[in-house]
């Protein structure tokens, strides 16, 4: 038996209201381009929205115009979504709050991860929407899973409770020690002064 391995998010597709609503959020709030829209394939009556979060990969909306917005948090029962999480820079983060307080959205403020920063508000839907933003960069050829493998590796050796900032700086180091060679003979951290 073998796994069918995945090789990243291809898309994913939410069940909206109207179509100006999705594309007044998903653009108009969220900063994601419209990139096409076409006929709900499997159900003639709704609509097949297209944005780019930013990566290239795809978030998708079904709308319906006889659908209306439903001003209540959506389901967290098990097997439905919590939440989902977008990335975005250090200087956007830092204007996420002000940006939502002058549309008037409702949100957490921001949250310390130990590893990134969070900031959760609601979708016109009730969707739950994160922005975060990691507090630290992969050395070159390593990915922020990558870091955070390590990080995780060294917290749990070190009996701490989650991940913090100096098990991402020893994360990076460590990754770069073992990826980077050198022609010193002692690789120790030194006193130079």
């Amino acid at each position: 038996m073998q796994k069918l391995q995945s090789q990243g998010v291809h898309h994913i597709t939410l069940v909206g209201a109207g179509r100006q609503t999705s594309i007044d959020f998903w653009e108009g709030v969220l900063g994601m381009p419209f990139i096409f829209e076409q006929p709900n394939l499997d159900k003639a009556s709704e609509s097949h929205l297209y944005f780019d979060p930013g990566d290239g990969r795809l978030i998708t909306i079904f709308t319906d115009e006889s659908r209306t917005p439903v001003k209540r948090r959506t389901p967290t029962d098990p097997g439905c979504v919590h939440h989902i999480a977008f990335a975005v820079s250090r200087v956007t983060f830092l204007q996420a709050v002000a940006r939502l307080d002058e549309r008037a959205i409702k949100h957490s403020g921001v949250k310390d991860r130990g590893f990134m920063d969070s900031i959760y508000f609601e979708d016109p839907l009730g969707l739950l929407i994160e922005l975060a933003s990691y507090r630290f960069e992969p050395p070159a050829g390593f990915t922020h899973a990558d870091v955070l493998m390590q990080a995780h590796k060294l917290r749990v050796a070190r009996g701490d409770y989650a991940i913090a900032e100096v098990h991402l700086a020893d994360a990076i180091q460590a990754l770069v020690e073992r990826s980077r060679a050198t022609l010193s003979e002692d690789r120790a951290p030194k006193n130079p002064y």
